[in-house]
């Protein structure tokens, strides 16, 4: 690909256009849950850390593949190994990450004197969600990859923008879905 004004606007125009779409739905889904986030202060802490949280694991997968198939050592096979143990290393991270995000939101709102859930509840919400997250990510990850390479576009300029912004919106509607099931 030519470095050029014209062809970096053809080839990453119509996925930022896409992609504003996509945070639409997420406000649009963060929106249909605000009586939910006015009722448990807790949850509205939480709603910014878990998607940042979760589009971060997602970025430095992405940005891993994207390094992986730079350097011909990724295959998109279901047996590669640099992608499997990748796929491990994020959800890893996020077993390990999300307990402390969802205690920090509860004793950031307990020190405010609004923390309506107890310590365990908002733990086990924000290590679901977290989880469930990570898995998604994965997964967009490595389709956002693959079809930028069959697409003939750079990886590094198409996965991490998708993956960041396709988990704000499956953050949103993953953390309320784990809400509505254990709170």
């Amino acid at each position: 690909m030519a470095w050029t004004v014209r062809e970096i606007t053809r080839a990453m125009l119509p996925v930022l256009l896409a992609l504003t779409l996509v945070e639409i739905g997420s406000g649009l889904v963060l929106g249909a849950f605000e009586t939910t986030l006015l009722a448990y202060p807790t949850l509205l802490v939480l709603v910014p850390v878990t998607i940042g949280t979760a589009g971060n694991l997602g970025s430095i997968l992405a940005a891993r593949l994207s390094t992986a198939f730079h350097l011909g050592l990724l295959s998109f096979s279901p047996t590669d190994d640099r992608l499997a143990g990748n796929a491990i290393a994020t959800t890893a991270l996020a077993v390990s990450v999300f307990p402390f995000v969802g205690a920090g939101a509860w004793a950031l709102t307990a020190a405010a004197g609004a923390a309506e859930l107890g310590l365990g509840t908002v733990v086990l919400v924000a290590s679901a969600s977290g989880v469930t997250l990570a898995a998604l990510a994965v997964v967009v990850a490595v389709v956002a990859t693959y079809i930028a390479y069959r697409l003939g576009l750079d990886p590094d300029d198409v996965v991490i923008p998708v993956v960041t912004n396709t988990c704000d919106v499956l953050g949103v509607v993953v953390l309320f879905v784990v809400v509505a099931v254990l709170v």
